[in-house]
């Protein structure tokens, strides 16, 4: 196989596509290709030393007529002088803004003697894309990319409506290792957070507006009327003190733990069995799909690409965004019933195996490489293990 110097810069803190771009990195890394993360601090995924991956940071310029760091064009210049001094064959970017923008600037700098390969998240187009004030930077970003791929057939519809997209866009969905994700043994451990004849129901995520915690309360308060049941809260953010608050209002803090942000998160999904997912948007849901490796059956919305993660009566329940009662009649069915539990946990296991694997999506990742590249896939080797 061809092997490939790859560029890759994504938001290297916590957060879905960081997750992504980091994993997808080190898979390329142990198919043998040589994989360069450019950003401003090391994904936090990253871990220790691995061959054929190398870090560069990108340092802003505190010049003091910059009334902000300009980190895009500091960004976009550590991108060039990479691909420049490491000869690399493409730059992958994570988020058309700012991240494809800095691309396209880097690949001017260079003459365009380097292919850049965007992928669409969800903020970047549901957030930043309604904004008129970057549409034409967005637009720029995407349209100049030699290729453009999305983690949801809802995102590729979203991106054409809102920014008039005409061009092709690749439908790449997120992708679990089962090497990491698969259900755990934490039977000791599941003593110290519920009573044997109690359910667990756990929620995670980074606590904004458009997660909806506060339907995760109200569904879990209609549940626990029904079945012995405990919540656990899984994250941090914005929402927090309002949800604790409305807990606490609801009487109902002697039946929630809240556990902060968390490194191992298959371990701590294992302890769960069921995740709710009441998202507003969701441009893939990819903490569902960790859960799905795991064994572990979602509740989620009928919003954004969540219905193409989750089949609906088989992997999880899907409701109307919002409807909170219908939820938590669907939660209650399948806590009550231990052979659909056991239906729907097999399920799980074999859709994240067949459907989402690191195999499948990373190799679709290089066909669209090599595709950019002008270049033919000879002996293409499948990651072992």
């Amino acid at each position: 196989m061809d092997r490939l110097k790859i560029g890759i810069t994504c938001y290297p803190s916590l957060g879905g596509s960081g997750v992504v771009a980091t994993e997808l990195g080190k898979l390329l890394a142990e198919k043998g290709h040589e994989v360069h993360f450019i950003t401003h601090s090391i994904p936090f995924r990253l871990g220790t030393f691995q061959k054929n991956i190398f870090y560069h940071e990108v340092e802003v310029n505190d010049y003091y007529v910059f009334r902000y760091p300009p980190y895009d064009l500091a960004l976009a210049t550590k991108m060039a002088q990479v691909a420049k001094m490491q000869g690399l064959d493409l730059l992958h970017v994570h988020y058309a803004v700012p991240h494809a923008v800095c691309a396209f600037l880097a690949k001017q700098m260079l003459g365009n003697d380097i292919k850049v390969v965007t992928t669409l998240h969800g903020t970047d187009i549901t957030v930043l894309g309604q904004d008129e004030s970057l549409k034409d930077l967005i637009r720029l970003g995407i349209n100049e990319s030699d290729a453009v791929t999305a983690v949801s057939q809802d995102l590729i519809k979203e991106t054409r409506r809102v920014l008039d997209i005409t061009r092709d866009i690749d439908l790449t969905y997120n992708f679990v290792d089962k090497r990491v994700y698969y259900p755990r043994d934490v039977t000791d451990l599941r003593g110290d957070f519920a009573n044997p004849d109690e359910k667990i129901l756990m929620h995670i995520s980074n606590f904004r507006p458009v997660k909806r915690v506060s339907d995760v309360v109200d569904v879990f308060a209609k549940v626990s009327k029904e079945i012995p049941a405990k919540l656990l809260l899984v994250g941090e953010g914005p929402e927090l003190p309002k949800i604790q608050a409305k807990i606490n209002e609801m009487g109902l803090e002697h039946k929630v733990r809240f556990l902060g942000k968390q490194d191992e998160i298959a371990q701590v999904i294992s302890l769960a069995d069921l995740l709710l997912l009441p998202s507003e948007k969701e441009s893939f849901g990819l903490v569902a799909l960790e859960a799905m490796a795991c064994g572990v059956p979602t509740i989620g919305s009928q919003a954004g690409g969540i219905p193409e993660l989750i089949q609906h009566g088989k992997t999880g329940f899907l409701a109307p965004i919002g409807d909170t009662t219908a939820m938590a009649k669907y939660a209650v069915k399948l806590l009550s019933d231990e052979g659909m539990t056991e239906q729907f946990r097999k399920a799980c296991l074999e859709r994240s195996c067949n459907d989402f694997s690191r195999d499948s999506i990373t190799n679709q990742y290089e066909d669209i490489y090599y595709r950019v590249l002008g270049r033919r896939v000879l002996g293409m080797d499948t990651i072992r293990g």
